[in-house]
């Protein structure tokens, strides 16, 4: 999507790789610091976001590199292509930024490239941007997702007041990919497996639902996600001001298509 007249692409901050982790089959950890997380200003979401720029390789760019200029100046093919990730954890006392990829093989963008980073490789990132942190008012909470969301909410638990209870629904491959979730809140945490037919829409729907007033987090791939938004306005009454709901991805769109998708349902939906 074209920049839209009058409108500043976002300034790029310039990080440099530390160090990497597996720390499932599929997910890996990059630490990133460096000179240029002076630049980064951190926000109070426990979804905090930040979007990945990747070069197109064998294409050269001015420096510092300037989207706004690149997409003035080069044909669109050769633009530089952005992922959107969650911030794990940012450190400044240690001076670390952490954000974790899921790795399912060759294929995709972001996944080959966290594999094959080492350090001092750098990591061009945009924001952050963000919109939910759980809240005093709820008298609790519920987190769903998938690996995609998975950052989001392990940031999240960490983040719910001590004592209050939380319910996740967590939609993984299989065992293997489970993390310890650490949190202050009195958490039930269900893993759902992908491998084995697990689906996080009924999973959710099975759930005892506690009385009281209830922050619900749900992201990941839509398809699940439209489910859920449909039971958790419909037949749960969820407030719209506590429901922070968003499809990250869609089954078979890469991030360019998906964007445009949603862009279409929204021109749709205004209509």
């Amino acid at each position: 999507m074209a920049e839209q007249k009058g409108r500043k692409a976002a300034p790029l901050t310039r990080l440099k790789v530390l160090r990497t982790e597996r720390l499932t089959p599929h997910m890996i950890r990059i630490v990133a610091g460096g000179e240029g997380l002076a630049t980064f200003t951190p926000n109070a979401f426990t979804d905090a976001y930040v979007k990945v720029t990747f070069r197109v390789p064998g294409v050269e760019y001015t420096e510092p590199l300037d989207l706004r200029q690149v997409r003035a100046e080069l044909p669109r093919e050769q633009w530089p292509k952005t992922r959107t990730y969650t911030v794990r954890s940012y450190d400044p006392g240690a001076g670390e930024l952490v954000l974790d990829f899921v790795h399912h093989g060759d294929e995709g963008l972001a996944g080959p490239w966290a594999a094959a980073a080492k350090p001092g490789d750098e990591l061009l990132l945009a924001g952050p941007g963000g919109g939910y942190a759980p809240g005093d008012e709820a008298d609790w909470h519920l987190l769903v997702g998938d690996e995609s969301a998975l950052p989001a909410i392990a940031a999240s638990l960490e983040a719910i007041p001590p004592g209050s209870p939380v319910r996740a629904v967590i939609l993984v491959e299989d065992a293997a990919e489970e993390l310890p979730l650490p949190t202050k809140g009195d958490a039930q945490i269900t893993w759902v497996h992908r491998a084995s037919g697990g689906d996080v829409a009924e999973t959710v729907r099975g759930l005892q639902w506690h009385d009281g007033v209830v922050q619900a987090f749900v992201h990941g791939e839509a398809g699940f996600v439209r489910e859920l938004r449909t039971y958790l306005l419909g037949d749960r009454a969820v407030r719209r001001d506590l429901l922070s709901i968003s499809g990250y991805w869609r089954v078979g769109k890469d991030d360019e298509a998906w964007r445009e998708e949603k862009a279409a349902e929204r021109a749709r939906e205004n209509a």
